[in-house]
Parts: structure tokens; sequence; C-alpha cells
């Protein structure tokens, strides 16, 4: 396997884009009450995910790495509840619920393993 150069290069941070991406498209029809509660909440968090995934892999220690990947893992969760309550107010049917989900889930098996190669090269003391 080719040594990842570059963030763009991890698969996990193309799914982060990807999400976020998704996230943008249905947030467009949520009304306009919600562009500074859900759609903005939902919106940032998705790109939190994505930019924490990035500056984790630049870090240079591994403790730094989990670190950032953790925030990042943090988000995506944040954004599960913030879809959850999209869809019980009506903003958000349940094919596209059920697609971020499906993104979300996969994305976190992703970044978990992310931070389990990095506590992998932490020195036990």
């Amino acid at each position: 396997m080719d040594k990842i150069h570059a963030f763009t290069q991890l698969r996990t941070w193309q799914s982060a884009r990807e999400l976020t991406v998704a996230i943008y498209k249905v947030t467009e029809s949520f009304p306009d009450s919600e562009q500074f509660g859900l759609t903005s909440q939902m919106r940032r968090a998705s790109v939190s995910v994505a930019a924490n995934i990035a500056e984790g892999f630049s870090r240079t220690t591994a403790r730094d790495k989990v670190y950032f990947y953790s925030i990042a893992l943090g988000s995506l969760l944040e954004n599960e509840s913030h879809a959850y309550i999209a869809s019980d107010l009506g903003y958000l049917d349940l094919a596209n619920l059920n697609k971020l989900l499906e993104g979300s889930t996969d994305l976190q098996k992703m970044i978990r393993g992310l931070m389990r190669t990095a506590k992998e090269r932490i020195p036990v003391a």
C-alpha cells in the first residue's frame, strides 16, 4: 500500500467531505427560522468532522492525532443527534435521515480505525 502524504488521500476525510455536502443539501430545505438553529449547527458540526480529521493527520505525535480524531468523532455524533431532532420536527424525511445515519455509521468506523492506529503508536510508559 502506498504511503499517504496528504489528508486529502485519507478515505476517512473523503467520506467526511461527502457527508458534509449531503448535510448542506438536506438542510437547504429546512425552514428559514432554523437558519441560526439546526441548519447552522448541523453544517458547522459536519465541517468540524472533516477539519479535525485533517488537523489530526497533520499532527506529529500519536497523542495529538488521537485528540483531534476524537473531536471529529464527537462532532459526528453531535450531528447524528441533530439529525434525529430535525427528523422529529419534520424537517428531515425518513429516507434522508437514514442516508445521513448510514454515512455517519460508516464514518464512525473509519475514524475509530484512525484512532486505533494512532493509539498503537503511543509509547507505553
